[in-house]
């Protein structure tokens, strides 16, 4: 299962994190801190799976991770997990970030992090693997996109009637409304007013 996922810079600073254990924002942040120390001291030559840090569960979790460019992609799995299985999910998941961004950067993750955890959300739910395939992702992010743009209409009618209520020019409030054969006594609001 997987216990973490955690992206930060070259130089240590967190750029996106998801937690699939509950840790007490001081703790993540000491995670954080120590998952980068490790990873970050060393060489690009050398495996990317190592023991998992003191803070995370010591030698019964490791640490999965990939160095693109300016950003590290460090997953924390405990032992039921598949160190080739998870190096391809990473792989998988900065595809994915890079077909959805056109060339994803680390402005993109900080920018866009409510797009970066909808994209992980159809990659791992609570820890576990749901979706592999990268075109699969991509068209769910797409149609995402797509009821976005339909519904953004939607989203400014509240504030076009609250402005059209507030721009009407009543010189009291009306008593009674009648609409047809309907007759309604609107209360006394002034006090409210």
């Amino acid at each position: 299962m997987i216990k973490a996922i955690l992206v930060f810079n070259n130089h240590g600073k967190p750029r996106f994190i998801r937690f699939y254990q509950h840790f007490p924002e001081d703790m993540q942040q000491q995670i954080i801190r120590e998952t980068f120390h490790l990873v970050s001291k060393r060489d690009d030559n050398v495996c990317n799976f190592l023991e998992g840090g003191s803070l995370i569960g010591g030698s019964d979790y490791k640490l999965i991770y990939r160095h693109y460019a300016t950003l590290y992609f460090v997953f924390c799995v405990d032992s039921s997990e598949s160190e080739l299985g998870i190096l391809d999910l990473i792989q998988v998941f900065v595809e994915t970030l890079d077909k959805c961004f056109e060339n994803v950067c680390e402005l993109d993750l900080i920018f866009n992090v409510d797009k970066v955890h909808y994209i992980l959300h159809e990659m791992v739910m609570g820890g576990m693997v749901l979706e592999t395939n990268m075109n699969e992702v991509v068209a769910q992010v797409e149609a995402q996109n797509k009821l976005e743009k339909s519904e953004s209409g939607f989203s400014a009618a509240p504030a076009r009637a609250v402005s059209a209520v507030k721009s009407m020019n009543l010189p009291e409030l009306p008593r009674n409304i009648n609409i047809g054969d309907l007759n309604i006594k609107v209360p006394n609001l002034s006090h409210l007013v």
